[in-house]
C-alpha cells in the first residue's frame, strides 16, 4: 500500500473480490446498459416526484435487471458479466433517480416565479448539480466509506452489495471462498428478476388500461355534505403510488395519510364552516362560501402545508448538525492527509480519481455557472454554490450512511439553502425578478449536488464491500449523471407541455376592463413567438407572441399568448402546478402538483417580495412543532398536509399491505428465528419490494408514454376515450367510484401475494 492506514478496521476488512484479483470492470457494454437504465429509471422517478414529491432508490432493481440481462446474453455466446461489471451497471444506473429528484423538487418553481421552463436552463442545472455532487464526494470517500466502515451502514448500498454477491458466478464465489453458495443464490436472483418483470408488466398494463383506454375511473372521490361540508376523500388508484407506499413502509405511509386527513377532513371543513357567512379572506380572491375543496386547498392549505414542510425540513437538518460536523471534520482531515490515491502502487480497491481532476472539474463547472447567462448567476451566487454545495454534499453523504437515502432530508437542505440565500439577497437589496432565478439556480444546483452526493456514497459503499475499483465507479457515475441530466430536461418539458391547458381569455376575465388589456405596440415585436403545444394544437395552429403579465389588472397575472394586435387570446396554464384541469372541449387533464417545487417558489417570492401570508405559514410551523413535541416525525406528516389526499391514500394502501406482509411473516410458522422473519419482511431485496419496484417503474413509464402520446395522437386518443367511456359503469354513473376500486384491489392482492411467497402451498 502507498501508506499505512491508522484505522485498525480497514486492514481487517476483506472485500468479496480480493484487491489482487483482475476481473473485467469498466467496459463499454455495462456502461452503456447502466446509462440507459439510469435514463429509464430517472424518467420514472421524475414522473413520481412531480406527482407526490418522493422517489425511491433505483440501485437494487437496476442490479437485478443487470444480472438477469447479462445471463441471458451469455446464453447467446457473450462472456458472462463479472460482479464488478454488474456493479458498474448499477452505479451508472443509479444517477438518474437522484438527478430526477433534484430537478422535480426545484425547476418547476421557475414557472411559478413567472419565467419560462427553458430547456437550456433545466439541462444546465441538471448537469452542473449532478457532476458537482459527484466530484465533491470523491475526496470524502476514504473518510466516510473506508474509515467509518464499522459505524456508517449505508443500508441501500449494503443491500445492493448482497444482491450483487448473490448473482456472482461460482468462480467469483471461489475467489471469495464461498463457492457453495452459488447455486442457491442464482435461483434467488432469477426469482427476483421474474418478480420485477412481472411487477413492471402489471404496472404498464394497469396504467394503460386505466389512463389510456379509460376502462375505469382513475380518481374515485367522495365529497361530504353537512355536517362535514367541504370534507372529501379521494384516491388516485395508480400502481406506482401503491408501490411507493409498500417500499417506504407502514409508518411513513400512515403518517403521510394522516397529514392528508388533517387537510381534507379537518382544515378544509373548518375553513368552509367559518367562512360560510361570506366575504373574501386573503390570499383567496373569492368568497369562501363559493369555494370548492380544491379552491380552499389552493388558496389556504398550500401555505399551511408549506410552513409545515419548511419547519419539518429544518428540524431534520438541525437534528443532523452533530453528524454534519463529524462528517466535515473527517472529510477535511482526509483531504489534508496527503496521499492522492491514484497511483499504480496503490491497491486496486483504493484508487480514486486524481484530486487534480476533482479540483479542475469543480473550477470548470463553476466557470460554466458564471458564463451561461440563462442562470442569471453572479459571483455571490457562485460562491454560495461552492459553500453550500460542499457542506450539504458532506451532510447528505453522512446522513445516507446512517439513515439511508429514503430518509435523507434533501428537501430540508434545499429549503435552508434558499432561506439563507434569499435573506442575504434581501440584505444586499437584490429583490428584482432576475434574482428569483439566481436564488433558485443556487438552490437547484445545491439540491441536485446533495442528492447525487448521497447516491454516490451508496454506490461507493457497494463497491467497497464487493471489492470494486473506486476510480472505475466514479467514472461510471459521472457518465450516468451526464447522460441522465441531458435526457431528463426534455422529459420534464414534454410532461409539462402534454398537460398544459390553453384557457381562452374570456374564461379568466375578472372585469369588463379585461377587453381593453393590450400589449403596447412598442413592446410587441420584441416578444418571442410560439405555437400551441399538445392536444389543443389540432384546434389552433396559429403563431402567437408570448407575454408574461405580472399584475392582476383586468386579467390574472400569468403567461399569455397574444395576437398580432397585442390582445391576449389564451392564458397558458402549465401542466406542472397548473390549476385549470379541463380543456375547452371538455377533456379532463391530469396535472402534476410538484409539491416541493411550489414550496421553493413560495420561499423565494415570499422573502424577496415580502408578500408571504405569514399567518398561514406560521400555522403550518406550529403544526410541525406540535407533532415533534408528540414524538412524531413532522416532515412526512407535513408532506401529507401539502399533497392532495388523493395522492396520500394509495401510498397508505401500499403501506398497509406492507404491514400485513410483515405481520404475517413474523407469525410465520417454521421460521427458524424472529430475526430471520424480520429480515425477510424488511429487506430491500425481498420479493414484495421487488414487485413494488416493478409497479413504480411500469406505472411511471406508462404514464410518461401516455403523456407524450397525448400531444401526438390527439384525435386517436379522443376517439378511444369516447368509445371506452360510453355507457361504462366503471367510468361514470352512480357506482363508478366503488367499481373502479376493484382493479386496484386486484393489484394490491397480487402485491401481498408476492410479499409472502413462502407462505403459499
Amino acid at each position: 500500500m502507498a501508506r499505512d492506514n491508522p484505522q485498525p478496521a480497514v486492514p481487517a476488512f476483506r472485500p468479496f473480490i480480493p484487491a489482487a484479483a483482475a476481473l473485467r470492470e469498466l467496459t463499454p457494454l455495462p456502461l452503456v446498459v447502466g446509462v440507459l437504465l439510469g435514463i429509464v429509471f430517472g424518467a420514472s422517478s421524475l414522473y413520481l416526484v412531480l406527482k407526490v414529491g418522493l422517489t425511491v432508490s433505483a440501485s437494487i432493481p437496476v442490479a437485478v435487471i443487470s444480472i438477469t440481462l447479462f445471463r441471458l446474453l451469455s446464453k447467446l455466446g457473450l462472456s458472462p458479466a463479472t460482479i464488478l461489471q454488474n456493479n458498474i451497471v448499477q452505479t451508472a444506473g443509479s444517477a438518474g433517480e437522484s438527478i430526477a429528484f433534484g430537478i422535480g423538487v426545484t425547476m418547476p418553481a421557475i414557472m411559478i416565479l413567472g419565467f419560462d421552463l427553458e430547456i437550456s436552463r433545466v439541462v444546465l442545472v441538471s448537469v452542473l448539480g449532478g457532476l458537482l455532487g459527484i466530484l465533491m464526494m470523491i475526496p470524502l470517500r476514504r473518510a466516510l466509506i473506508v474509515h467509518q466502515h464499522g459505524s456508517l451502514k449505508y443500508p441501500e448500498g449494503t443491500a445492493c452489495a448482497e444482491v450483487l454477491k448473490a448473482g456472482a458466478t461460482p468462480e467469483e464465489h471461489a475467489l471469495a471462498a464461498e463457492s457453495s453458495a452459488g447455486a442457491q443464490t442464482a435461483a434467488q436472483i432469477a426469482a427476483g428478476a421474474r418478480t420485477i418483470v412481472a411487477g413492471f408488466g402489471i404496472g404498464v398494463a394497469y396504467k394503460l388500461a386505466m389512463a389510456a383506454f379509460r376502462l375505469w375511473k382513475d380518481v374515485p372521490e367522495k365529497v361530504f355534505g353537512a355536517p362535514l361540508a367541504g370534507g372529501s376523500i379521494a384516491a388516485e388508484i395508480s400502481p406506482e403510488l401503491m408501490g411507493v407506499g409498500y417500499i417506504i413502509g407502514p409508518r411513513i405511509a400512515a403518517t403521510m395519510a394522516a397529514g392528508g386527513a388533517l387537510a381534507y377532513l379537518v382544515l378544509i371543513p373548518a375553513i368552509q364552516f367559518f367562512g360560510s357567512a361570506g366575504g373574501i379572506i386573503a390570499p383567496g380572491t373569492t368568497p369562501i362560501a363559493e369555494m370548492s375543496p380544491g379552491d380552499i386547498r389552493g388558496a389556504y392549505i398550500l401555505y399551511i402545508g408549506a410552513g409545515a414542510v419548511t419547519a419539518g425540513g429544518l428540524i431534520s437538518l438541525i437534528r443532523s448538525l452533530p453528524m454534519i460536523w463529524r462528517g466535515l471534520k473527517g472529510g477535511l482531515a482526509d483531504m489534508k492527509g496527503g496521499a492522492d490515491q491514484t497511483g499504480e502502487g496503490t491497491l486496486r480497491t483504493d484508487r480514486d480519481l486524481s484530486l487534480k481532476v476533482v479540483v479542475i472539474g469543480v473550477v470548470v463547472l463553476l466557470a460554466a455557472i458564471m458564463v451561461f447567462r440563462t442562470l442569471h448567476m453572479n459571483l455571490v451566487g457562485a460562491l454560495l454554490i461552492v459553500v453550500f454545495g460542499f457542506l450539504f454534499v458532506a451532510v447528505s453523504s453522512r446522513l445516507t450512511g446512517e439513515i439511508g437515502s429514503s430518509s435523507n432530508p434533501i428537501s430540508g437542505m434545499t429549503v435552508a439553502t434558499l432561506l439563507l440565500t434569499c435573506l442575504l439577497f434581501l440584505v444586499l437589496g437584490w429583490t428584482g425578478p432576475t434574482y428569483y432565478v439566481t436564488a433558485l439556480s443556487v438552490g437547484a444546483i445545491v439540491c441536485i449536488a446533495a442528492s447525487n452526493g448521497g447516491t454516490t456514497s451508496q454506490d461507493l459503499k457497494t463497491g467497497f464491500l464487493i471489492g470494486a475499483t473506486p476510480r472505475a465507479q466514479q467514472m461510471a457515475i459521472l457518465a450516468g449523471a451526464l447522460a441522465s441530466a441531458l435526457a431528463l430536461g426534455p422529459v420534464l418539458l414534454s410532461l409539462n407541455d402534454a398537460a398544459t391547458v390553453y384557457v381562452p381569455v374570456q374564461s379568466v376575465a375578472s372585469t369588463p376592463a379585461a377587453a381593453q388589456v393590450r400589449v403596447p405596440a412598442a413592446s410587441l415585436a420584441a416578444l418571442p413567438q410560439e405555437q400551441i403545444k399538445g392536444p389543443q394544437l389540432r384546434d389552433d395552429n396559429r403563431s402567437y407572441r408570448v407575454w408574461h403579465k405580472t399584475d392582476a389588472a383586468g386579467l390574472p397575472a400569468g403567461r399569455y399568448l397574444v395576437n398580432a394586435e397585442g390582445a391576449p387570446v389564451y392564458l397558458v396554464d402549465p401542466g406542472i402546478n397548473g390549476t385549470h384541469r379541463t380543456r375547452p372541449d371538455g377533456t379532463q387533464v391530469a396535472k402534476f402538483d410538484a409539491p416541493k417545487a411550489t414550496l421553493m417558489s413560495y420561499i423565494i417570492k415570499g422573502i424577496l417580495n415580502r408578500e408571504l401570508p405569514w399567518t398561514l405559514v406560521l400555522l403550518g410551523v406550529m403544526i410541525a412543532g406540535v407533532l415533534e413535541l408528540c414524538g412524531i416525525p413532522s416532515l412526512a406528516f407535513a408532506v401529507g398536509v401539502y399533497l392532495p389526499l388523493s395522492s396520500s391514500t394509495p401510498i397508505f394502501v401500499g403501506g398497509a399491505i406492507r404491514w400485513l406482509v410483515d405481520r404475517r411473516a413474523r407469525k410465520r410458522e417454521g421460521a427458524e428465528t424472529l430475526s430471520e422473519a424480520e429480515h425477510m419482511a424488511e429487506s430491500d431485496k425481498s420479493p414484495g419490494v421487488l414487485m413494488a419496484s416493478g409497479y413504480i417503474a411500469g406505472g411511471a413509464i406508462a404514464g410518461i408514454a401516455i403523456a407524450f402520446m397525448a400531444g401526438v395522437l390527439t384525435g386517436f386518443n379522443q376517439r378511444v376515450a369516447d368509445v371506452m367511456t360510453a355507457s361504462n359503469p366503471f367510468f361514470s354513473g352512480p357506482y363508478s367510484d366503488a367499481l373502479s376500486l376493484l382493479p386496484f384491489i386486484v393489484i394490491g392482492a397480487l402485491l401481498y401475494r408476492a410479499g409472502v411467497p413462502k407462505l403459499r402451498a
